[in-house]
């Protein structure tokens, strides 16, 4: 399915994730790269990105919601709030790809209290899930944006 990543908790268990967080973690990432280079604007990034700037910018909202990033005006361009070593994925994800009280996993409302699996489904999924949410979030918050830097192949200096 295009737009989406998984996550694998347990072998045949797929989490769909949007590509908002592989967005946002190119643009950390482009942002740690350039600077403050000529090449720190939303049109840049998208470019780098392959994608539309007003994509970059909603994404770039969210991050500077999350205290990720602050954006100047005119030159100024975006900068990194926190050194790639502070900033997880499970930071990133959570800016943009939940709510605060959001869930992985959300139930359909309205199961059958009638019906005996209706009545009883929550006993036995809930804590599967939540266990599952948990490993997921534990597994983000082991990673660093500085581990994905440095484990890429960039250029290390930055052509104007």
């Amino acid at each position: 399915m295009p737009g989406v990543i998984y996550y694998h908790a347990e072998e045949g268990d797929d989490m769909q994730v949007s590509t908002k967080f592989t967005v946002a973690v190119h643009i950390l990432t482009y942002v740690a790269y350039v600077k403050d280079s000529s090449k720190n604007t939303s049109e840049a990034i998208a470019s780098s990105v392959g994608t539309n700037p007003v994509i970059i910018r909603n994404s770039m909202s969210a991050l500077k919601r999350a205290g990720l990033i602050d954006v100047k005006r005119g030159p100024g361009g975006i900068v990194l709030k926190h050194p790639l070593s502070e900033i997880t994925l499970l930071d990133v994800y959570r800016a943009v790809e939940t709510k605060a009280d959001d869930t992985l996993f959300r139930f359909h409302e309205h199961p059958n209290p009638e019906c005996p699996v209706g009545k009883h489904i929550h006993d036995g999924l809930d804590d599967v899930l939540n266990s599952i949410q948990n490993h997921f979030e534990a597994d983000l918050a082991s990673h660093t944006l500085e581990e994905i830097y440095q484990n890429s192949t960039l250029p290390k200096t930055v052509s104007n």
